[in-house]
């Protein structure tokens, strides 16, 4: 089929003329920088984020409530303070300290409302521990520090009357927030690998600079939108993270294009051209398959991961102008400073030039080139190439030991009872479980609707105080208009225990046959641990239809990149080889609690819902970026003349080096979150880090060279119809690269670098 639209000359041009108009370009993005900036500067606070999964039950309910009960609805953040008496008392001798405390917690800024125990009777059977409710005039993220402040000195006078004090709830400040140490700490160390890399400031810190903007840019829209579209403060985070992993990829592979094309004799005009319409197509193709990835996570159907992967694909867009507009521009600002120093006087920048001095700078070239000769990484291809089948065996035995763990994957939502025991929260919860049972802390709500709600509550209410697994039931309260009641039923075990989970699907099961009984419309079940397994059961459900759209919009796509039909395949068996190791080993390392003191884990438990599903996401886009980077340039030595093995050494030559140094800046990045005091973070860390490594260093560097060597032209095989229909992208260049010796075959050979800039026209 005809190219239709040429990828790489088209680039060519972009990156010539972002080049030469440098000065041009860099004010573009001067002012993008400074518009959005005060645009988000001006935008108004962003809201809160509303956390809803339409389709479910619960949310049916919550929508019910709010509805039925807007007083409830509207209430404001909450702490729950449990009381413990000293040894040998009873919580009755401490009513002194106790009213004190209650006095004081009544007294602070933004309290509405403390809930007295003995008043309320909240005390436990053993008459040891007691709990006290203080009711919020804001919701949790608008509570100020001098709030906090008071709530502290409260409960810090409390216990050294001798009274065990601790403390939950969303008003509560969680200790264990990010201190940011270890982001600098990955940033830092990537510094390092561009510089061994390229043995040069400028073009080590060119990536960063540029992955900064990006990043800078990606999140300024979000906050200046946030008002508009209903982006909460939360909406950056993956932005962020991915945004500077992808910014710092795509930017390294655009300079370090240039610098082989510089080495070959180019002047930098033409390399900034020819890199931007090479290693920029691939840059194009890779940034595509991670906006899928993110884009994809629309899919799940909860509002609040659409909004972060939808915000998150808009940075990486941002990424992948920056890298074939913004990268050539700063290129023309350093064409010599990029390279190494011992390099720089090798290499001619100057033009036009003479046939004499074109001459010498060929042979400078050559000198260069023979000087560098075989790189670790075509000596590493040259030896898979040789030992295919035993490397292969030993590459998929030893990633599928690894991913064994994960068929034992057992998912939760954070919450109070997975803390760190030492957490004034953990404490709170586990003083509650032991005083008034383990349901205590998952209590699920039954909403009511009929005509005599609370006749019909009450005796739904008395149908289930017999159930197996229900520990209590409240007696039915109805809203002013009497259609809806509200009952509390508290469960004999845990929020994450598997039978909390089928007392919650029996009660939905038998909803029918209660309401005809009773009288009632309608039976709905909810509450924080109701709501946590429907979000469990809605990510799962999500998980196979998001890795099928993923993986196969990403196919096709590689499909026309490579047009082949086992390199897709290839690659994407690959990626779920390498996930599924990566979630092997988090559940060897934080639920089983594998080395959990080397890696500093104070509380081995379920790996969080939502864990899988940002893994695949995040690490699928990056996967694929190495896999187009790496075949990429063996399937340009393919077409252009190369066999099938000598095309795999070739593109390990170029590309090796280059893929394993970004892969070793995204593992540096995300094992920085490995030394955070916050487990949860901790677990995304460490999940992305080995992802990055099996699937970088294992997959690609090892698999690929082997099923490639294996596989000898078949790799690149592509049925005839199928070709057909297929437009040629021209990713690899080969139709610019015919165009480009075509023209320059036809200008005087005594001046040729003057008439570079007609090659393409």
């Amino acid at each position: 089929m005809e190219v239709r639209f040429p990828v790489a000359t088209f680039l060519y041009k972009l990156g010539r003329f972002a080049f030469r108009r440098r000065g041009l370009v860099t004010l573009l993005w001067v002012l993008v920088v400074c518009g959005v900036g005060a645009a988000a500067s001006s935008a108004p606070t962003p809201p809160t984020e509303q956390f809803s999964m339409p389709g479910t039950e619960s949310q049916k309910a919550f929508d019910l409530l709010e509805k039925k009960f807007p007083d409830a609805a509207a209430d404001g953040a909450t702490a729950r303070v449990v009381l413990r008496a000293p040894q040998g008392k009873k919580i009755t001798d401490e009513k002194a300290a106790i009213g004190t405390l209650v006095g004081a917690l009544g007294k602070a800024p933004q309290v509405a409302g403390v809930a007295d125990p003995f008043t309320a009777r909240s005390i436990s059977k053993d008459g040891r521990t007691a709990y006290a409710v203080v009711t919020y005039e804001v919701t949790a993220p608008d509570v100020t520090d001098a709030a906090h402040d008071a709530f502290t000195k409260a409960t810090d006078r409390a216990r050294e009357g001798g009274l065990t004090v601790e403390a939950g709830g969303d008003a509560v400040p969680v200790d264990a927030a990010m201190s940011g140490a270890g982001e600098q700490i990955g940033v830092l160390i990537s510094a390092v690998v561009l510089l061994l890399t390229f043995g040069s400031l400028i073009a080590a810190g060119m990536p960063l600079l540029t992955a900064l903007i990006g990043v800078g840019v990606g999140t300024s829209a979000i906050a200046a939108l946030g008002s508009t579209l209903g982006l909460s403060a939360t909406t950056s985070t993956l932005a962020m993270m991915i945004g500077l992993a992808v910014g710092i990829d795509y930017a390294l592979f655009v300079v370090s294009r240039y610098r082989a094309e510089i080495s070959e004799g180019r002047t930098p005009q033409e390399a900034a051209g020819r890199a931007t319409g090479t290693a920029g197509s691939a840059v194009v193709f890779a940034g595509l398959t991670v906006i899928i990835a993110l884009a994809g996570l629309a899919v799940v159907d909860i509002p609040v991961l659409t909004k972060m992967g939808l915000a998150a694909a808009g940075t990486v867009a941002v990424a992948v102008l920056i890298a074939v507009t913004f990268v050539p521009a700063l290129l023309g600002f350093a064409p010599r400073r990029v390279l190494r120093v011992a390099d720089r006087r090798l290499v001619q920048v100057k033009k036009p030039l003479s046939a004499r001095k074109l001459a010498r700078s060929q042979k400078k070239a050559e000198k260069l080139a023979a000087r560098t000769g075989p790189n670790l990484s075509a000596r590493w291809a040259a030896f898979v190439v040789r030992r295919p089948l035993g490397v292969l065996l030993l590459a998929v035995v030893g990633l599928g030991a690894l991913a064994l763990p994960a068929t034992k994957l057992e998912l939760g939502l954070p919450g109070e009872g997975t803390m760190a025991t030492d957490t004034t929260q953990r404490k709170a919860y586990d003083l509650l479980s032991d005083s008034f049972g383990p349901g205590f802390n998952g209590p699920l709500t039954l909403t009511v609707e009929g005509k005599d709600a609370t006749a019909a509550g009450n005796e739904v209410g008395a149908a289930l105080r017999k159930s197996a697994g229900v520990d209590s039931v409240s007696r039915a309260t109805a809203n002013k208009a009497g259609d809806t009641a509200l009952l509390t039923i508290v469960p004999r075990t845990g929020p994450t225990d598997a039978r909390t989970e089928r007392l919650v699907k029996d009660i939905r099961a038998r909803a029918t046959s209660l309401g005809a009984s009773a009288g009632a419309d309608e039976i709905l079940v909810t509450g924080q641990t109701a709501l946590f397994i429907d979000f469990s059961q809605t990510l799962s459900d999500a998980l196979l239809p998001y890795l099928a759209l993923v993986v196969g919009l990403a196919f096709l796509l590689l499909l026309l990149v490579f047009r082949s039909v086992l390199v897709p395949l290839k690659a994407a068996l690959g990626f779920l080889l390498s996930v599924s190791a990566a979630l092997g080993s988090v559940v060897a390392v934080f639920q089983w609690g594998w080395a959990a003191d080397v890696f500093g884990i104070k509380q081995p438990g379920p790996i969080m819902t939502t864990m899988p599903i940002f893994m695949i996401g995040v690490v699928f886009g990056l996967a694929m970026d190495y896999e187009v980077f790496l075949v990429t340039r063996m399937r340009e030595a393919y077409v252009h003349g190369a066999a099938a093995r000598e095309a795999v050494v070739t593109g390990f030559r170029h590309s090796g080096r280059v893929v394993a140094a970004a892969a070793l800046i995204m593992i540096s990045v995300f094992s920085g979150f490995v030394v955070e005091v916050n487990d949860l973070v901790k677990m995304m860390g460490f999940g992305l880090a080995s992802a990055v490594l099996f699937d970088a260093f294992v997959v690609r560097m090892v698999i690929v060279p082997a099923v490639h060597s294996l596989l000898g032209n078949a790799a690149w095989w592509l049925p005839a119809w199928l070709d057909r229909l297929l437009p040629n992208m021209d990713v690899e260049g080969e139709k610019l690269q015919r165009r480009l010796q075509a023209a320059a075959a036809s200008v005087p050979p005594s001046r040729p670098q003057e008439h570079e800039q007609d090659l393409v026209h």
